[in-house]
């Protein structure tokens, strides 16, 4: 089948050699976004080829300079070329995240090779490398700003960090596993996608769906009616399909049925299986790092992060763990109380939990999420949102008609500042398709950087979700998780957005990753302030403000359950681990290795880990790969940023926000860890998070 969709691919691609392509002779677009209207299948490949072809005679001319090294000459130009490539990997891997088919995964396999061979010959061509080299061995008599020093640094460690130094013969190797890498990753993602894909689960007696919501219901029936099933509800292991069931229905079987698959996904020794594809990956992934002189691929991937080794993650999740850990014993021992009641005899298990949890959340909080949904309609949660970043920022949001876009339900917002500046446009696109990734996740389609003529190029960034769909009279209303998501992606969209920095390379997210969450979980704890809450929870049918007795209520309960939520993170975070401290290449069994790692960390059976590992996308496909922990690392620095507005008495004081919109404009132009106590007038305090987990008082 992918055969013959790769000669239909380049049969397409020829023909269209000839003919205008968007991505390469790009038309005017508002704000120089791709022309997502125009571009289709058979512009992909001539792109990606032409943008390699022009990015390496930019690399040639760099390296045949017959000046001597400088930095305008050889580090700004090696950040200013390759604008083109940007583009069209932008646009491409944008839309095969979020509105993918096969045959963007055909496209995606043949491109991936090309991008892995072009981007191993720039980083190991030793002309190029001898003229970085030449340029940050004299740095300290250069004069240059601290920008400039900066990605002087940071381009020379990223030449070092994958191989420059390395003999020939262990760069040819590491070509070979760079490649295969890609392709893995690749390989990996579409597994979880076509598992998700297939699984469907048809009920036809309603009765069976017992103590579940009327809208969920009607989802459910709307997605029957879509796959052809008039007389069925239908359920999936997305999450949006799957989560109401195990919050709120009775039936118990169906609980575990749902669960399991989801949490077996690529787990059948099916064509989608991902157990072998784990094995290559980390096999290879332990053989670059020993290439590169580590003992494990987690020492060399941390050498760059804040915390610099496996070590002191290690040390620090374990300081974490073990009180979330107690929690959640404590919570356990409380839900298998309400079980005894119904079910007697019978032990607490992990389809139980969240069924047993809502039920206790309405015993201790009078607290019902399907009464707090109806004032969480997605519209006005993302207008709250909005709200909030100008209040603490000054930005405005404008929606945009008419502007391309690669799927009718996106919707773009053009961000100024408060003298009408354009800051960025911002990208949304929020409900679940077939050919998205399941998750949620912040892009850039544009680079915020500053050309040589000194025009500063604002950025495009972009937001996904997959949060519910509208139903029939209904509109989306989003859940108290699913509130904080949207948030947390925000997040991320304006440390991109406020970027100011001169290199591409330094702007925006580009950051270590155990710093890059920081802005995004900053933002959650705004969530649920009380005067945040009243900018945008609005009843979506009376347009009634939520009442202060609500309000309270969902403030009493924001320490509810935080054990088991902190577990399920946490014992992922530490897989995570497990995996890439693995120093040998044999082959392994990922069940046994993933249940040796629960039961080394003590894990208690009524949690399952977060990602079980043939669906952790995170570590395998997205780049978080010994990277998990950031979530918990940035948490510490996000408890401890809202401190300071907290502590002024004040959470939109101005005089903290601006230093914390300084902070966001910085990018990666300066050390994350001074970065952050130049705001802050100190380190961290981790106190501050466990504070407001309830774990100490």
């Amino acid at each position: 089948m992918k055969t013959k969709l790769l000669l239909g691919i380049a049969l397409l691609s020829l023909m269209a050699c000839n003919k205008h392509n968007p991505l390469i002779d790009a038309p005017y677009t508002p704000f120089d976004v791709p022309a997502f209207n125009e571009i289709k299948l058979e512009h992909y490949l001539p792109a990606f080829r032409e943008a390699i072809k022009r990015n390496q005679a930019e690399i040639d001319a760099i390296v045949n300079n017959s000046e001597e090294p400088t930095f305008a000459n050889t580090i700004e130009a090696l950040d200013r070329s390759g604008q083109l490539l940007d583009r069209v990997e932008s646009a491409f891997f944008n839309v095969l995240e979020a509105d993918g088919n096969d045959q963007m995964d055909a496209i995606a396999n043949e491109v991936s090779p090309l991008l892995s061979d072009f981007q191993d010959g720039v980083i190991l061509n030793e002309a190029l490398f001898a003229r970085v080299k030449a340029v940050y061995d004299q740095r300290d008599n250069l004069g240059l700003n601290p920008e400039q020093m900066r990605l002087l640094t940071e381009t020379y460690k990223d030449f070092a960090d994958n191989g420059a130094n390395l003999p020939a013969d262990k760069k040819e190797r590491l070509k070979e596993i760079n490649k295969e890498l890609a392709l893995l990753s690749l390989q990996f993602g579409q597994n979880v996608v076509a598992e998700t894909n297939a699984y469907q689960l048809f009920i036809t007696d309603e009765a069976e769906l017992e103590g579940l919501p009327e809208s969920a219901k009607a989802a459910a029936r709307e997605d029957a009616v879509a796959a052809g099933r008039n007389d069925a509800w239908l359920f999936t292991p997305k999450r949006t399909s799957f989560t109401p069931v195990l919050q709120y229905c009775k039936n118990r079987n169906l609980r575990r049925e749902l669960l399991m698959a989801y949490t077996t996904r690529c787990n059948h020794d099916n064509e989608n299986d991902n157990k072998a594809v784990i094995n290559k990956t980390m096999h290879l992934r332990v053989e670059k790092a020993h290439l590169m002189g580590y003992d494990c691929p987690a020492d060399y991937i941390l050498a760059d992060c804040m915390a610099k080794d496996s070590k002191t993650v290690d040390a620090f999740l374990q300081s974490v763990w073990e009180p979330s850990l107690a929690a959640a014993k404590r919570e356990a021992a409380e839900l298998q109380k309400l079980l005894d009641k119904d079910l007697p005899g019978e032990k607490l298990q992990p389809w139980d939990w969240w069924y047993y949890a809502e039920k206790l959340r309405r015993q201790k909080y009078d607290l019902d999420e399907e009464e707090i949904k109806p004032y969480f309609e997605l519209s006005n949660v993302r207008r709250g949102a909005f709200q909030l970043a100008h209040n603490l920022y000054g930005i405005n949001f404008e929606q945009l008609q008419d502007m391309p876009v690669y799927n009718p339900e996106v919707e773009v917002f053009k961000v100024t500042d408060a003298d009408g500046e354009l800051v960025g446009v911002l990208y949304t696109d929020y409900f679940p398709r077939a050919g998205k990734r399941p998750g949620a996740w912040m892009n850039n389609i544009c680079n915020q950087y500053i050309d040589a003529d000194g025009v500063d190029h604002r950025p495009v960034i972009i937001n996904v979700g997959n949060f519910n769909k509208p139903t029939q009279g209904n509109p989306s209303l989003l859940s108290l998780d699913d509130v904080e998501t949207l948030f947390h992606e925000f997040g991320h969209a304006l440390h991109g957005l406020l970027s100011k920095a001169t290199y591409k390379t330094l702007s925006g997210t580009n950051t270590p990753r155990d710093f890059v969450e920081l802005p995004s979980q900053f933002m959650e704890n705004y969530c649920y302030e009380p005067e945040i809450l009243r900018t945008y929870a609005f009843h979506y049918q009376t347009g009634e403000v939520m009442p202060d007795e609500l309000i309270e209520k969902i403030n009493a309960a924001k320490k509810f359950n935080q054990g088991f939520v902190e577990t399920e993170l946490l014992s992922a975070s530490i897989l995570d681990m497990d995996y890439h401290e693995i120093t040998d290449t044999l082959d392994f069994d990922v069940n046994a290795f993933e249940a040796a790692s629960l039961k080394k960390m003590h894990m208690i059976p009524e949690i399952i880990v977060r990602y079980r590992s043939t669906f952790y996308n995170h570590i395998f496909t997205t780049g978080y790969e010994a990277g998990y922990y950031s979530y918990t690392w940035s948490a510490v620095l996000d408890a401890d940023a809202f401190a300071a507005f907290k502590e002024t008495g004040d959470i939109l004081n101005s005089e903290v926000a601006a230093r914390f919109r300084h902070l966001l404009e910085q990018g990666g132009t300066r050390d994350a860890a001074e970065l952050y106590r130049e705001f802050r007038g100190k380190e961290a305090e981790p106190e501050h998070l466990l504070r407001r987990k309830g774990f100490i008082d």
